[in-house]
């Protein structure tokens, strides 16, 4: 099985593949990010849905492997060096294609090289086998409401289950094949053939257009312009929705059970992910994301839920998939996320700021979005003493977490800016008393003055890197004592090895089982903070070693397992990418 961080990502706005270094593609869900997998063999095996296609090394020795992604694009590029030849394989998933799509071109460079293709599609989440159908010198494998097509591969052949597609292609120099599979409807009528290599063309000149926008002044520039690129990747083409990860059920810890899917988009990382896009020049995905976000919190303030389908749709029923048996065996693999229910009173404060930044980058929002910000702070006043389950969504019993109470605050305190700076009404007295109110609450109550330092919760002596987030937000600043003593603790407890634990989970009583890795964002919060508190070398020391654990494309999960020295979590994590870009942008600033 594959590692983690041997996986590439292919995507197009709509969903989202993983390509392994064996050229296997063992991840996609089509045709939307959160929809039944198609090829599921990153959560079990080849037989649970995977596309291959690589050297056919059977009785041969081991080919040579080097990849990268192409200069300022999503367009992989994997070369192959065999016994006999070279080989170079290009990958994408179209961004303009009419529908969904894979495109993946050989071409034989020097020598012979002899490729083994199998496509394996499932469905139903790994259980299905498609009915596959020659029709002409296309393939057609159907399953209920989906149809895949494939095309440039009329000398493959069927296995002798009648379920695969197999074949060994043997090229020589010059000699080129490409293959593209398209996701329709059912009941749509057969697909025009795409003209892949125009395709594989027309998906560079895009990303080479997009990223050209960008206004990135850094030593770390090519890490802050992938992980935009990977940001991008995983936002909604239409809505401009931004799924947390592309994955579902990495375990946070290899082989437990701490397994969660993260295929839909959370209000927590609503103004770190706007701050992202608009400090670097794209404004026009920052306002795609500001107004799903409007979209999604549309209704009454009571209901605002912590996550949304990327559609902004509000059900996202969690179940246990019994039919794959787990990366590495972690179970349960989970599908759907039952955190959707939980009550997190943060996320208040991060709609506000969010709201708030995007006004301060021009993003104006529309008449209306004043009205449903006087709701929410309305809302919040009656409820912001609630016990809730934290940033984190632990599944313990609520509690009081002290970042939570802090947003609250940040929720009015954003408010109040945005009336003050921009010229809105508001009950400015009263929600300066709020904001006081909230305030001395957190001062009397989220402080162990016995160590000198925030705590996770009310009356507790438990840490959480989270709290890193109070200067950050403006809290307190960064000097201030009550915040160095925050920061001391957290490096002498949390960190391990230049990397930061969200919490010791031994002693947060989170509902859960088993321990996890270093959680990547808390690292780059870390940093940011040490910007802030003057010691540059310190904070630049920190980057490095967070870019240091990142895969050879750059890529981040949203964890790393400092012992056995792997990525863990949900990959690519978009939290991840968004704290290494806001945090080097802080640092040029």
């Amino acid at each position: 099985m594959s590692r983690i961080e041997d996986y590439a990502l292919l995507g197009d706005g709509r969903s989202a593949a993983l390509v392994s270094r064996e050229g296997s593609i063992d991840w996609l869900c089509w045709p939307r990010f959160d929809s039944d997998t198609c090829f599921a063999a990153l959560l079990g095996n080849d037989d649970h849905g995977c596309w291959q296609l690589a050297p056919d090394t059977r009785d041969r020795p081991a080919a040579q492997m080097s990849r990268r992604y192409r200069p300022g694009t999503a367009t992989l590029e994997t070369h192959w060096e065999t016994d006999t030849g070279t080989a170079r394989v290009d990958e994408a998933m179209p961004w303009y294609a009419g529908r969904s799509c894979l495109v993946r071109s050989v071409r034989c460079l020097t020598g012979t090289v002899r490729l083994r293709f199998a496509l394996r599609a499932r469905f139903d989440y790994g259980r299905a086998r498609p009915g596959v159908r020659r029709r002409g010198d296309r393939w057609q494998l159907i399953m209920g409401p989906i149809a895949l097509w494939l095309d440039g591969a009329a000398d493959v052949a069927l296995d002798d289950d009648g379920d695969d597609l197999c074949a060994v292609l043997e090229l020589t120099a010059g000699a080129q094949r490409y293959f593209s599979l398209q996701c329709c409807a059912a009941t749509a009528k057969e697909p025009a053939r795409l003209d892949a290599a125009n395709e594989l063309a027309q998906t560079d000149a895009f990303w080479t257009q997009w990223q050209s926008k960008h206004t990135i002044d850094s030593p770390h520039a090519d890490a802050v312009l992938r992980s935009l690129i990977t940001l991008k990747t995983l936002s909604e083409r239409r809505g401009g929705g931004v799924a947390a990860a592309a994955t579902s059920s990495l375990p946070e810890c290899l082989g437990g059970s701490r397994n969660w899917d993260y295929r839909y988009g959370w209000l927590r990382d609503a103004s770190f992910t706007l701050l992202a896009f608009a400090a670097t020049g794209f404004r026009h995905e920052a306002a795609q994301w500001r107004d799903w976000l409007m979209r999604c919190i549309a209704g009454h303030p009571s209901q605002l839920q912590i996550m949304y389908g990327l559609d902004g749709r509000r059900r996202i029923d969690e179940w246990i998939c019994h039919s794959l048996p787990g990366y590495e065996g972690a179970t349960p693999v989970r599908f759907g996320n039952g955190a959707a229910q939980q009550v997190q009173i943060d996320v208040y404060g991060e709609v506000l700021n969010a709201l708030y930044q995007a006004r301060r980058h021009g993003l104006a929002p529309d008449p209306h979005t004043w009205t449903l910000e006087c709701g929410l702070i309305e809302h919040l006043a009656q409820v912001w003493r609630e016990p809730g389950h934290g940033i984190w969504e632990m599944r313990g019993s609520p509690r009081v977490f002290t970042l939570s109470r802090v947003m609250a605050w940040v929720a009015v305190d954003r408010a109040l800016r945005s009336a003050r700076e921009f010229g809105h009404e508001a009950p400015l007295e009263r929600w300066e008393a709020l904001a006081h109110t909230i305030r001395q609450d957190v001062l009397a109550h989220g402080f162990d003055a016995g160590q000198g330092s925030f705590t996770q919760c009310y009356g507790g002596t438990e840490l959480d890197a989270s709290l890193l987030l109070l200067p950050i937000y403006g809290f307190l600043p960064a000097d201030d004592e009550r915040i160095s003593g925050t920061v001391h603790a957290i490096e002498t407890h949390l960190d391990e090895d230049g990397l930061l634990k969200r919490y010791r989970n031994e002693q947060s009583h989170d509902g859960l089982e088993g321990g996890e890795g270093s959680f990547i964002a808390c690292g780059f919060w870390l940093a940011h903070v040490k910007l802030l508190q003057g010691e540059r070398d310190e904070a630049e020391r920190r980057v490095r070693r967070l870019l240091s654990v990142a895969n050879d494309l750059g890529l981040l999960s949203e964890e790393y397992d400092v012992s056995a020295q792997r990525l863990c979590g949900n990959f690519p994590q978009a939290l991840s990418h968004v704290a290494l870009i806001n945090t080097v942008m802080a640092m040029g600033a």
